[in-house]
């Protein structure tokens, strides 16, 4: 999802953009990645792969650190040989969700599974390159894109559900900052565009909300009545431990001048245009 909205925010903008999917680089071979980024000669580079089954996770560590930490080494590297800038997304499951208030960058991590472990490696790593931009992304909806890895999001499920007429589970512990794809990768181009300080940012979209919050907006946008069973995290037998609250602050961003949109909005505009 995020990879496509990037790709096409960059191309709108007039941006010469090289995408590639994993069928084309595997981001943690180094060596191929050092030989496309020699040949392309890029001035900026943004890594929107990411291994996010986060149960998987937990039963198989390797491919989780390879993807989300270790192939930093490498894009970092390429980066710093070309002169390029580079952009990479992390996670909100890097906070343990024991705050009470949205998260904001200065916040010490403090990881609960592999997953999130691999996420603030990744972080770390991606700090070797002399500029780069950390973006913390978290619960993304938006157009679902193409091809074998295409994927709709928990919210795509949840809309699905709606329409259907069905059941929908939704969590009414788990407090995030939902984000559309189209605003992070509008935000990520502003932001690279704008020369600003490198380092993290949170990136997402403005407020707070439950899943079960959610849920009742995007029946009421559709108008369909909302069939919620409400679960809990103790109540779900998975096995990665999720943060209960992670929602996050984009008042760093804001302070750029780059307003993120409230969720509510950006929501509707993903309903009204891309949910029918």
């Amino acid at each position: 999802m995020l990879g496509s909205a990037v790709t096409q925010t960059f191309q709108s903008a007039g941006y010469d953009v090289c995408a590639v999917d994993h069928d084309a680089l595997d981001i943690t071979d180094s060596a191929a990645v050092e030989e496309l980024t020699r040949r392309v000669r890029p001035d900026l580079i943004v890594n929107c792969a990411a291994f996010n089954d986060v149960d998987a996770a937990e039963d198989d560590p390797t491919i989780a650190l390879r993807v989300n930490a270790m192939a930093m080494i490498g894009l970092a590297r390429a980066a710093r040989h070309a002169g390029s800038v580079l952009v990479h997304y992390s996670s909100d499951f890097v906070f343990d969700g024991t705050a009470s208030r949205p998260y904001v960058e200065s916040d010490p991590p403090n990881p609960q599974s592999v997953y999130a472990s691999s996420k603030l490696l990744g972080e770390y790593l991606t700090a070797e390159a002399p500029k780069h931009y950390l973006l913390r992304v978290e619960s993304l909806f938006g157009p679902a894109g193409s091809g074998r890895t295409a994927r709709r999001g928990s919210l795509g499920t949840i809309v699905d559900r709606l329409r259907r007429g069905e059941s929908v589970p939704v969590f009414v512990d788990r407090t995030v900052s939902p984000s559309f794809t189209l605003d992070i990768a509008d935000a990520t181009r502003r932001l690279v565009e704008s020369g600003a300080e490198p380092g993290l940012y949170h990136c997402v979209n403005d407020g707070a909300a439950t899943w079960l919050d959610i849920a009742d907006e995007a029946a009421r946008l559709i108008r369909v009545d909302l069939r919620a069973r409400p679960i809990t995290l103790d109540t779900v037998s998975m096995k990665a431990r999720r943060p209960r609250f992670c929602a996050m602050s984009p008042a760093r961003l804001a302070s750029l001048g780059i307003v993120m949109p409230h969720w509510r909005d950006a929501l509707g505009r993903y309903l009204a245009r891309y949910a029918s």
